[in-house]
């Protein structure tokens, strides 16, 4: 059967005007990914599955969303799109406006966006300005800007944004046949939390399938919504979730406090961790997509969620070529040997011996 996208895939599910015009990179359709060994490792006898959202077309779950907001301004007739972004919206808003034949113009924080984000951008033709602030400060002024000219602002505050993604939730309750128990996943500017516990709760009005604890995790240093109050000058390696004022707080307090889940922080060290967990089976994943599973790791060890039995879904949110630089700039250099077998056998015994 072809696949078509979450527009057409969900058709009648996602909610968009009908003058909408489908823009699709054919999104969706990620893979469910079986963990056994982490959740071996984890120390619990219950089935761990990995979301890979960076098998997106641009790397991240944000085509689902990014698919509805330019379809939706497609009808419109509008011929630029405008958001601030710390990467991965930006590479994505930019891909789907160059798809639909409009110009992108992406505000990002100066000197805070990995270059696999930001190269992205480049290469799918965004007019790229950076400004002397946070993330924060850039969102405040494309919201201006959306309102004084006539572009589209295709940040999650654009309500088909959060339309698109909560196709993910619809994905995984037809991969498993109903809701995981618990759903593990980074908050940065809280759309796609809100987006998930709407997606779960129509599924379920529709087929009761059951509804899911969610877990919302986020980086320490950028952790508005477990500390309760804005975090001015948030500071976490794990860029895609560097955010200090999230525009979906509400939301995402609600879906937390609705599903009977929990709304944690984890360091920057746990992050790196449970990526390299992550990586051991064969998923690489940016920093930021670490933290559903960090957080899972973190509960599970202080004994806060009891897992044995259950079903738990962890959300990649984007792919780790989005950030690469966070595992070169640690690798030692590989060492060079002459082109030669001789000099290799040395190497090739070692790892036929493990």
């Amino acid at each position: 059967m072809r696949y078509e996208g979450v527009l057409d895939q969900y058709k009648g599910l996602v909610d968009l005007p009908a003058y909408s015009q489908t823009i699709t990179l054919l999104e969706g359709n990620t893979p469910l990914i079986p963990l056994p060994s982490l959740a071996k490792e984890l120390g619990g006898e219950f089935e761990l599955y990995a979301k890979f959202e960076g098998l997106n077309p641009t790397g991240s779950f944000k085509d689902r969303g990014m698919t509805a907001a330019i379809s939706e301004a497609a009808g419109r007739n509008v011929r630029t799109v405008i958001c601030a972004s710390t990467g991965n919206t930006a590479a994505s808003a930019a891909a789907y406006a160059a798809r639909a034949g409009m110009n992108s113009i992406v505000l990002i924080p100066q000197g805070k966006v990995a270059a696999g984000k930001l190269s992205g951008a480049v290469a799918y033709g965004a007019r790229i300005i950076q400004i002397s602030g946070s993330f924060d400060d850039a969102l405040s002024l494309v919201l201006e800007m959306s309102q004084k000219y006539p572009c589209a602002l295709v940040n999650s505050l654009n309500p088909y944004r959060l339309e698109g993604q909560k196709t993910a939730a619809f994905e995984i309750c037809d991969t498993l046949g109903s809701a995981p128990d618990w759903l593990c996943l980074p908050v940065g500017n809280a759309g796609n939390i809100t987006s998930y516990w709407m997606g779960f709760q129509q599924y379920h009005r529709l087929h009761h399938t059951g509804l899911p604890h969610i877990l919302g995790v986020q980086a320490a240093g950028a952790a508005p919504l477990v500390l309760g109050h804005d975090v001015e000058h948030p500071e976490t390696l794990a860029t895609a979730i560097r955010i200090g004022r999230p525009a979906r707080a509400e939301q995402a307090l609600q879906a937390i406090e609705e599903s009977n889940g929990r709304m944690v922080a984890v360091s920057d060290q746990e992050l790196l961790t449970m990526q390299q967990k992550l990586a051991s089976e064969g998923v690489w994943v940016e920093p930021a997509s670490a933290a559903g599973l960090a957080g899972l790791a973190a509960q599970i060890r202080e004994d806060r969620i009891k897992v044995a039995g259950k079903r738990i879904t962890i959300i990649c949110t984007g792919h780790g070529l989005k950030d690469p630089d966070i595992i070169t700039s640690r690798m030692a250099v590989p060492p060079v040997l002459p082109a030669n077998l001789h000099a290799l056998d040395e190497v090739l015994n070692t790892l036929t011996e493990t």
